[in-house]
């Protein structure tokens, strides 16, 4: 059975009031021990964030992470500096990442290869712009967007593998995929791992949605076969949404 998992990525919000009020207030619910519940806070209150949840069961992600242990990279956190404050899991290919900082499949994957080596577990993102669904290349594009950093990782790497199918034109727009759209692309990407590796390993793989996802629509989402949960952004910020969300799987 895949584990159902609830990401809530707070991307650059939250200052360290709010990060520790939003934790406090998350630690108070007792979630069902089928839903694995992750957070991810800025850099500045990761440390924070993993001392206040050390003995709990919510875990704490980085947003990014460099693919290199140290360096002349200002600016940058490695992977050494992470595990140090308790940091084992990040999130990697953001759509924010690609666009703003011109993160490419070949950068990411040197740094999904870092990540594994420092034993890391990855929830990794991707996702088409509308202009290719408009043209009917989604379904290209998601196959590239796997296959360059992934499909060249040994099977037992991707034991430390999340997926997470976030259409870019989706995010922060209001506009959410349809269920049935969702469906037919994580089926897709599920599809391929199987193609790739076997079926074993497919049926394992976690796969998650993100794109506009709320509590109004959370259910019928997570409802649909190969959808595995969520990586949520803005909702993740409203406790009470949050809460909804999670219990929603």
């Amino acid at each position: 059975m895949r584990q159902k998992i609830i990401a809530g990525n707070w991307k650059m919000n939250n200052d360290k009031e709010e990060t520790k009020s939003l934790i406090n207030s998350l630690k108070s619910i007792s979630f069902s021990k089928d839903v694995k519940v992750m957070i991810a806070p800025s850099y500045i209150h990761l440390s924070d964030a993993a001392e206040m949840l050390k003995d709990h069961k919510i875990d704490v992600l980085a947003q990014n992470m460099h693919f290199l242990n140290n360096g002349a990279y200002t600016g940058e956190i490695s992977p050494q500096m992470l595990k140090s404050i308790g940091i084992s899991k990040v999130i990697l290919g953001h759509s924010e990442r690609r666009i703003y900082y011109n993160e490419t499949e070949n950068s990411l994957k040197q740094k999904i290869k870092a990540a594994i080596e420092s034993n890391f577990e990855i929830i990794f993102c991707f996702g088409e712009q509308l202009s290719d669904r408009k043209k009917g290349k989604h379904f290209d594009l998601i196959k590239n967007q796997l296959k360059i950093p992934l499909f060249h990782l040994e099977s037992n790497s991707w034991k430390r593998i999340i997926l997470a199918y976030e259409p870019v034109w989706a995010i922060g727009t209001g506009e959410t995929a349809t269920p049935n759209q969702v469906q037919e692309m994580h089926s897709f990407i599920r599809g391929l791992i199987k193609q790739n590796y076997n079926d074993d390993l497919a049926n394992r793989i976690s796969i998650l949605y993100g794109g506009s996802v709320k509590s109004k629509n959370s259910k019928e989402i997570f409802s649909q076969d190969d959808v595995d949960g969520g990586l949520i952004g803005g909702a993740s910020l409203d406790f009470s949404e949050f809460v909804k969300i999670i219990e929603s799987i």
